[in-house]
């Protein structure tokens, strides 16, 4: 078996990586998606316009089995930049294969926010195994800065 490794995204992926982010929302979004605003914000962390994708999977264009999306922005009280972690997904039928994709897409934004040299935000919002994703950023990034709920919604639009 080859090593599972992340590679940076380029515009030549934004096919697969609309395919993984359109089954992400539908897998964990609470709100309905607004496919060409999502459009948007991939091609814009593709071809690194404040952001940057990290992806699993074949060479340019081929098929993708997990994706990171991290944007640049600030906090609401500062001018400080920080990395936000948009999305992180790994298709289902890659889940439970031998090579840790999930932490791996973790590891590479610890990785770009030392490289840029600024905090990095990321977190768990689902209701779907949060006890075993929590479990997984913990052993990555150690512990929790706070918890998020959400009131009068759930996550995931569509059952699967």
């Amino acid at each position: 078996m080859a090593e599972i490794s992340v590679r940076e995204g380029v515009a030549e992926d934004f096919n697969e990586l609309m395919r993984l982010a359109v089954d992400a929302t539908r897998e964990n979004a609470f709100v309905e998606p607004d496919i060409e605003m999502l459009a948007q914000h991939m091609y814009a962390s593709l071809t690194k316009q404040m952001g940057v994708a990290g992806v699993i999977g074949g060479g340019p264009g081929e098929k993708l089995e997990g994706m990171i999306i991290l944007r640049i922005g600030t906090m609401w009280y500062s001018k400080d930049p920080i990395l936000d972690e948009k999305a992180i997904y790994v298709a289902p039928e890659f889940r439970s294969a031998k090579g840790g994709r999930a932490r791996k897409l973790a590891e590479w934004a610890k990785d770009v926010s030392e490289n840029l040299g600024i905090p990095l935000a990321i977190g768990v919002l689902s209701n779907s195994r949060t006890e075993a994703k929590i479990r997984l950023y913990e052993r990555v990034f150690g512990a929790p800065a706070g918890v998020y709920f959400l009131y009068n919604a759930k996550t995931g639009l569509t059952e699967g």
